[in-house]
């Protein structure tokens, strides 16, 4: 077994009008090259949870932090213009506080949870990942506070 020390939440990154299936998510990883969805979990709209990839196996979610981690998606993340917003429904906010929940009894390891643009390079050294430092909005809502 891995060790794993931290939980990356994503976002799909897709509109909140157009529904993409755990299917869907699957077929555009392959097509981007992976072996299958780089995800652990999806959480649908509708507050499912689906196993995406097996938590033994390193994801393809976070570039330099994947053999340690943990990826769970929602789906959303696009207001109905296409930008950046926190889209979760009720039932979706619910089920990721679940999941997480769940996650951190089972790998006690787990020391940080985070969203995806929190790992992105702190460029001026201050030890805090601000906004103009994201490399992209994912997961679209603060992880540290709205989680």
């Amino acid at each position: 077994m891995r060790k794993i020390d931290l939980i990356v939440i994503h976002c799909s990154a897709t509109r909140e009008d157009s529904p993409l299936s755990p299917l869907e998510l699957d077929r555009m990883h392959r097509q981007r090259g992976f072996n299958g969805c780089g995800y652990h979990y999806y959480v649908r709209r509708d507050g499912q949870i689906c196993s995406m990839r097996p938590v033994e196996r390193i994801g393809a979610h976070a570039k330099g932090f994947n053999e340690h981690s943990i990826g769970i998606c929602y789906e959303g993340g696009l207001d109905r213009k296409g930008r950046p917003a926190d889209t979760r429904t009720e039932r979706q906010r619910y089920s990721l506080r679940a999941l997480v929940k769940v996650l951190r009894k089972d790998y006690p390891e787990v020391k940080k949870v985070c969203g995806h643009r929190d790992l992105s390079p702190d460029l001026n050294g201050n030890g805090t990942i601000e906004p103009e430092e994201w490399l992209k909005q994912c997961p679209c809502f603060d992880v540290a506070t709205r989680l």
